[in-house]
């Protein structure tokens, strides 16, 4: 199994941080969000390219990423940069320890969530993926990281089914985020939504996959997003939301 999973890491590692890796598509779509001296929460950091990106537009960066052959990957890439900080945490609705579902040969998809392990069970794009471990990782909420180290201007949420979770554990309104969208989790996106509208008044956009350019180019609101969730096709598998607050002062 750590053969299988080493392997997992570095196909991570070439597919985030190599050559085909959209690099200034990726800094262009978070340059909306973030300036120089910005504090960011990564939020299932993985391989660490959204670090990259985040450090590249001059943020501060805090970092969360339970898995510890990942952790291990970060602390390589990233470990020796005074504005990064690295947590080996997962991030729920409240402090103590979760279980981690392992997907040794795609890290990518390990999830808290046995909700979305069992949704991806048959599923067109997702045969052969395989939870085949599972570990107790200490957790903690967004609440205690803000109570820590402060406010932050963004907030990159990349946990696999556990969004709604990790959203659970924030009662300040943030000036921007993204949260990721599965197809076989889309009611998790739609709760997303509406546990952000319960501490803000925010607008979304949507950035299908790994395409960094979003939909709308306009801000649209929890119901017109709710309606495109639902009616995005299952060949879509995944994107990101990213939402702007609206009734900042």
């Amino acid at each position: 199994m750590v053969s299988t999973a080493l392997q997992g890491v570095y196909t991570s590692l070439r597919l985030y941080h190599g050559a085909d890796a959209p690099k200034a598509a990726m800094d262009a779509l978070y340059r909306k969000f973030i300036k120089p001296g910005d504090l960011v929460f990564d939020v299932g950091a993985h391989a660490g390219d959204r670090i990259s990106s985040f450090r590249r537009l001059g943020a501060r960066v805090i970092a969360m990423e339970p898995q510890p052959l990942m952790f291990r990957a970060l602390r390589l890439i990233h470990g020796h940069d005074d504005s990064v900080v690295l947590l080996q945490k997962a991030a729920s609705n409240s402090g103590g320890q979760l279980t981690l579902r392992i997907n040794s040969n795609n890290p990518t998809v390990s999830t808290a969530s046995s909700e979305f392990v069992a949704n991806a069970s048959g599923k067109e794009g997702w045969q052969g993926q395989n939870w085949d471990g599972a570990m107790a990782v200490e957790c903690t909420t967004l609440d205690h990281l803000i109570s820590t180290y402060g406010l932050p201007s963004f907030i990159k949420i990349d946990v696999e089914g556990f969004e709604h979770a990790v959203l659970e554990g924030l009662s300040t309104p943030i000036p921007a985020l993204s949260f990721e969208l599965t197809t076989i989790a889309r009611d998790v996106a739609v709760e997303c939504l509406a546990q952000l509208s319960k501490i803000g008044t925010y607008g979304f956009d949507f950035a299908h996959g790994e395409s960094q350019v979003l939909k709308f180019g306009r801000w649209v609101n929890e119901l017109e997003m709710a309606h495109f969730i639902r009616d995005l096709p299952h060949a879509a598998n995944s994107g990101d939301i990213y939402a702007i607050r609206l009734d900042a002062d």
